[in-house]
């Protein structure tokens, strides 16, 4: 059985996929698309991305690339508590106060802690990178300049980085959740899940007025949960979009009877999984 997921190792989603295997199985990638992609070409029984995020929302190149690319369902979903360190090379650990120059990470990284880098590092350039850890290696390959990364602990281990400040997340119960996404049924024999979610993909072929309330009341009715409903791009043309759904599963029946009445409107509907949730320590 082989993982893939979001590397280099010490990543947050190399934590998620260790949750489901073991190191020697999981294999690294240098973005969510190329994973996904070998996902998709069968050269990975399985595949781990994060998909949203408390303080950031949702990870859209994740959820695009799955709804209108990948017939691939979901397996399961892991929540993992996500804590930001920032760190810098060891060369600079006495120094870096008032020195540094940029700071490095991943798109949501920076966006989950702009509260604190904005009052601590209002000058100092800010970079992206692929990954948490990529941001790690560009410090390794620039011991030279006052550079900081923002990643998690694990990080700063595997690359030998010095954390100069703790927990710098805007919010204290920062969360990101992951899929594991792959053909086979994946089944954790040694763990509890909390509860099953289901997520759909609605659209219409053509857009009007009222779709969404049509979608709402099928559901509302009926009393089903909704966890989460978010309006995406349809990539057709400016203005139309699809409706991703979660929906907490309590009465399988009624989730049944409601894709058929959303059926005889119309409506498309794609099932991206019906899945165990479960729920990581702290990261």
């Amino acid at each position: 059985m082989t993982i893939g997921y979001l590397g280099p190792n010490g990543s947050f989603t190399s934590q998620a996929a260790a949750y489901f295997a073991s190191e020697s199985s999981i294999i690294s990638y240098s973005s969510i698309a190329t994973c996904l992609r070998a996902l998709e070409k069968n050269e990975l029984d399985y595949a781990i991305v994060p998909v949203e995020n408390s303080i950031e929302g949702t990870v859209n190149v994740a959820i695009d690339f799955i709804y209108h690319h990948l017939a691939v369902p979901i397996q399961c979903e892991l929540v993992l508590p996500i804590h930001q360190q920032l760190m810098v090379h060891p060369n600079f650990k006495h120094s870096w106060q008032d020195n540094i120059v940029k700071i490095v990470s991943h798109p949501q990284a920076l966006a989950q802690t702009q509260t604190f880098l904005a009052d601590n590092f209002p000058h100092s350039q800010q970079l992206t990178t692929e990954s948490t850890t990529s941001a790690c290696e560009l410090i390794v390959n620039h011991q030279d300049d006052c550079w900081a990364a923002v990643a998690s602990k694990a990080a700063s281990e595997a690359f030998n980085l010095t954390i100069v400040c703790s927990d710098i997340q805007d919010n204290q119960n920062n969360e990101t959740r992951f899929w594991l996404l792959g053909k086979e049924t994946f089944k954790l024999t040694d763990k509890s899940s909390c509860f099953i979610r289901q997520t759909l993909g609605i659209s219409w072929s053509n857009n009007q007025p009222g779709d969404l309330h049509r979608i709402l009341s099928v559901f509302s009715w009926r009393q089903i949960d909704l966890s989460k409903i978010e309006s995406r791009p349809l990539r057709t043309k400016l203005g139309e979009y699809y409706f991703l759904i979660d929906i907490l599963v309590d009465n399988p029946r009624l989730i049944d009877l409601a894709l058929e009445e959303l059926a005889a409107l119309d409506c498309d509907i794609k099932i991206l999984g019906t899945y165990p949730v479960y729920y990581g320590e702290n990261s």
